[in-house]
């Protein structure tokens, strides 16, 4: 006698037998007694449902996954007997059977549609990352005429994070990038006695383009991955959700503060990236080539214009924007979880260190060609 509570599944001859409360408490029993059947090896097989008393999305699930596994001929077999509201359940969760027949080929996509579908993809990211730099751009106005509305006490306090605190990994850096720079121009200067040149070399190489760039690509490593983790993990656990629901803009709350600081920090550190570089230059200078410290400033001062420093300095605030935009804008692009927000994070810092680079190589193109 079965009890009301329980379920059952049995096989006698070419019927199939289902008994019970087909819901959620007894799936685990259900499951257990399916494992041990043995489905019959004919295409005219029966399932006798009449006896089933409830059912629940689960049991329906499972009913299905029963219906199709004991098809053997391509067309899933139907319950006898069914109640209708149980019936009207195993409808919406039935899903199409793949073809079972001998011979059948399963339609492969074309190139086209493969092509096609990768293109709309593209589009829609394409929008999303228009639609989040106009809303930052559109933020940014709002805070220039309205600075009251900056959150200055955030924005301090990444200056700090981003700023301060990345000067000993940009010292010892670019201290180590002048020393290669210096040493390795010393080896080729020195064989022609242009020993003093080695100024024009480290001063312009490094104030114009190495500098702002290495500060860039470490800033994008060190901030913009800080950023899109941040973000990221405010939007898994729905902070973010509860930010707005108390009516407060995300923009000016999270992007807007980190922007603004990069802005305001890159730019700083670049200066002082220049002064340890070129300070590592002088080291090689008179270590290997005897230009004293009194000659390579005199040099410097004649040989290098204050516009390769104006250069570098310009670049550095786009080189924050394009970081900062792209850290953030991956951080509200999480979806799942935990593992969501590693992959955005890694994406945020190769698609910063990406942009850095191709912004450099168009300024330098374009100054080329202004005589800059």
């Amino acid at each position: 006698m079965l009890v009301k509570s329980q379920a059952a599944i049995s096989i006698d001859k070419h019927m199939i037998h289902c008994r019970g409360a087909w819901t959620l408490p007894n799936l685990v029993q259900l499951e257990r007694q399916i494992q041990t059947l043995r489905w019959p090896d004919v295409s005219d097989v029966w399932f006798d449902t009449v006896d089933v008393t409830a059912m629940d999305t689960g049991g329906a699930l499972l009913l299905h996954r029963c219906l199709r596994s004991s098809s053997r001929n391509g067309q899933e077999n139907t319950p006898q007997g069914l109640r209708p509201e149980f019936a009207d359940l195993l409808q919406k969760v039935q899903v199409p059977s793949p073809q079972l027949e001998q011979g059948a080929v399963t339609p492969r996509t074309s190139w086209v549609e493969s092509l096609t579908r990768v293109v709309r993809s593209r589009q829609a990211a394409t929008s999303h990352a228009l639609a989040f730099i106009g809303e930052s751009t559109v933020a940014f106005g709002r805070a220039l005429a309205h600075p009251r509305s900056i959150r200055w006490r955030a924005l301090l306090r990444f200056v700090e994070l981003d700023g301060v605190r990345a000067l000993p990994i940009t010292g010892l850096l670019t201290f180590l990038v002048g020393i290669v720079i210096a040493y390795q121009g010393a080896e080729q200067l020195r064989k022609f006695g242009t020993n003093i040149f080695i100024v024009d070399l480290v001063g312009i190489s490094l104030l114009r383009e190495i500098a702002p760039l290495i500060v860039a690509i470490l800033i994008a490593g060190r901030s913009g991955s800080a950023y899109a983790a941040e973000i990221g993990t405010m939007k898994v656990t729905e902070e973010l959700d509860a930010v707005r629901t108390l009516g407060i803009s995300p923009m000016n709350l999270l992007v807007l503060p980190r922007a603004l600081a990069l802005v305001i920090a890159l730019p700083l550190l670049t200066v002082y990236a220049d002064v340890v570089g070129v300070f590592g230059g002088m080291l090689i200078a008179l270590g290997e080539l005897n230009v004293s410290f009194v000659e390579f400033i005199a040099r410097f001062e004649e040989a290098v214009p204050v516009r390769h420093l104006l250069i570098g300095l310009g670049k550095a605030p786009f080189f924050a924007a394009l970081i900062a935009l792209v850290g953030c804008y991956q951080g509200f692009q999480i979806r799942g979880g935990v593992d969501d927000v590693g992959r955005h994070t890694t994406i945020s810092v190769v698609q910063g260190i990406f942009l850095v680079i191709v912004f450099d190589a168009i300024c330098s193109i374009l100054l080329n060609w202004w005589d800059l």
